[in-house]
């Protein structure tokens, strides 16, 4: 395991990356953690800000070029940009069960499945994980 391919990558897919584990990470505690407390909100908007980073940074990407530039992936990333702010006004509502609903959707899509995605051979992320 090296994080050199990471770190040598044009500077947008780093940023992505390590927003995309942080957020992995940070959600998984907040599955853990007791929800509707204040670190419970905190670690919430720290993690929304990271998926933000996520998405946005993808659209300096252009490894997988279907559509000119554009890959299946950016449209995970505008629904991401959609999404978010959903599940925040949905969480300010008290409408904990959509939040919860939608909070877990993007963790699963966008971080589980698409992050299974990068571990493919040919991706930065495989080089890091299994070494070239």
């Amino acid at each position: 395991m090296s994080l050199a391919p990471l770190l040598d990558a044009a500077p947008a897919i780093p940023v992505h990356a390590f927003a995309a584990m942080a957020a992995f990470a940070l959600g998984l505690v907040q599955f853990a953690a007791p929800k509707g407390t204040l670190p419970h909100r905190t670690i919430g908007w720290i993690w929304v800000g990271l998926m933000a980073i996520v998405a946005i940074s993808s659209f300096w990407i252009h490894q997988i070029r279907l559509l000119g530039p554009w890959s299946p992936i950016h449209l995970l990333s505008i629904f991401t940009l959609i999404v978010l702010p959903i599940a925040v006004w949905r969480a300010h509502h008290h409408d904990v069960t959509a939040h919860r609903r939608i909070m877990i959707f993007i963790f699963a899509g966008a971080l589980v499945v698409a992050g299974l995605f990068t571990l493919v051979p040919g991706r930065i992320m495989h080089a890091v994980v299994f070494g070239r």
